[in-house]
């Protein structure tokens, strides 16, 4: 039987923890259930990247708003920030495959419009706000849900083996679908192109009907509680007097407030500045390396099973995430940047998946998926975050200096959130 650290006991208190059992590789992929609900997951994610792909070109043709550029990043992730605890009150509370095709349904509606403003030449800065919005609760609402169903497929014990492989065909889709969406582009123009990308989300949607698991058959029928803001509060209330899970909170909050989703929108000035060849060229390589890291890092870490789900898995990973990335920020090297690039990646996956399996495995089974929903608040809800960090105050000091300074502070920040908890949290262990 598999037993995980907390964090007291992983930052160094004497606790007696008996010999884990060698966990299966690639155990998820080998659960018949999950295994579809992946592939599933990879199309969906390489969706939402190639509508990322074909819309963001549009607006830039027809608006050149810097503005609006802006406006898309946040309108991704504040639904995260605001919504997530709700909408894990919904996965908590209702039939998680009805609350992940609804999300789905909402990703192909929203394609399904703008495919209807390009045909007819109609679109306004107006309807592409309300949009971009709407797809960023569209993700928001698949989160929760998606965290429940892995854990439904597969049970505690091999639950590691879920989230990080979901984690790494997410990466998947993440690395594909700007090529895929560049494809449909240019192949088919943006109009049938996004229209065709509908097709991407149906996979997963037609696959929930089939599937018997609904995320709550392995919680021993524990009482449904309301969905409610005052709900949420209380369980945020609950979350608060637990220091494990807020130190895992933490490191997921810190990653994305302070590194986030700035990385990849600054890769055209540091193809810039590391010049090495064409610059087109030299930015497409770094993309990939960011990309490829999380995908060959979540294949190594899942064949070898070198990285235990522990908490001090989780501070290592994301201090190493922020070292990496503050070694990127300064060399000049262009080769070294994408080997940093790959760590980065690998530590980056780590961190999130080891997180996220923590959070999983400590929850109450009758509060998961709020919970959960208060972990994807801070490390996805707070990349925004990360707009501000590293590129409004890169436009003052430079992006080398405010992505420096920026993953500086999450190295810091990752070692107080250790010595925090170490002090204050009890003794104590999760089994699975």
């Amino acid at each position: 039987m598999e037993v995980l650290r907390t964090m007291c006991a992983a930052c160094g208190q004497n606790t007696h923890v008996p010999k884990p059992d060698p966990p299966r590789r690639f155990a998820a992929l080998r659960n018949p259930d999950c295994r579809p609900y992946l592939f599933g997951a990879a199309l969906a994610m390489m969706a939402d990247n190639i509508e990322h792909v074909i819309t963001y070109w549009v607006l830039w043709e027809k608006f050149h708003s810097s503005a609006l550029a802006g406006f898309q990043v946040i309108s991704h992730w504040v639904p995260f920030l605001f919504l997530s605890v709700f909408f894990g009150g919904l996965a908590d509370r209702y039939d998680c495959r009805r609350v992940i095709q609804f999300a789905q349904v909402l990703f192909m509606l929203v394609s399904a419009a703008w495919g209807v403003l390009f045909l007819t030449g109609t679109l306004q800065v107006w309807h592409a706000c309300v949009l971009l919005v709407l797809h960023g609760v569209a993700g928001a609402l698949w989160g929760p849900g998606e965290q429940l169903m892995l854990h439904d497929f597969v049970g505690d014990e091999e639950l590691p083996s879920a989230v990080r492989l979901n984690a790494t065909f997410r990466s998947l889709g993440v690395l594909f679908g700007p090529a895929v969406g560049s494809a449909l582009l240019l192949g088919l123009g943006p109009t049938w192109g996004i229209f065709a990308n509908i097709v991407f989300y149906l996979p997963l949607t037609l696959f929930l009907f089939r599937t018997r698991f609904t995320g709550h058959t392995r919680d021993g029928g524990v009482p449904r509680k309301r969905v409610g803001i005052m709900d949420s509060v209380r369980v945020l209330r609950e979350v608060r007097a637990d220091h494990t899970l807020v130190s895992m909170i933490i490191l997921g909050g810190l990653g994305s407030f302070f590194v986030g989703a700035s990385l990849q929108s600054a890769m055209p000035l540091f193809a810039q500045d590391l010049g090495s060849g064409d610059a087109g060229t030299a930015y497409g390589i770094l993309l990939f390396a960011n990309g490829v890291g999380g995908v060959v890092g979540g294949l190594v870490l899942e064949a070898t099973g070198w990285i235990r789900p522990t908490v001090l898995s989780a501070v290592i990973s994301t201090g190493l995430y922020g070292l990496f990335t503050l070694c990127f920020a300064v060399t000049p090297s262009y080769p070294i940047a994408v080997l940093l690039l790959v760590a980065g990646g690998v530590a980056n996956l780590a961190s999130m998946s080891v997180g996220q399996t923590v959070v999983q495995l400590m929850a109450p089974p009758a509060d998961r998926g709020r919970v959960i929903g208060v972990y994807g608040m801070s490390a996805n809800g707070l990349r925004f975050g990360s707009g501000i960090t590293v590129g409004l105050f890169g436009a003052v000091v430079g992006i080398h200096w405010s992505l420096g300074l920026s993953a500086a502070a999450l190295c810091v920040g990752t070692v107080l959130a250790a010595l925090w908890a170490r002090s204050s949290a009890p003794e104590k262990t999760i089994t699975s």
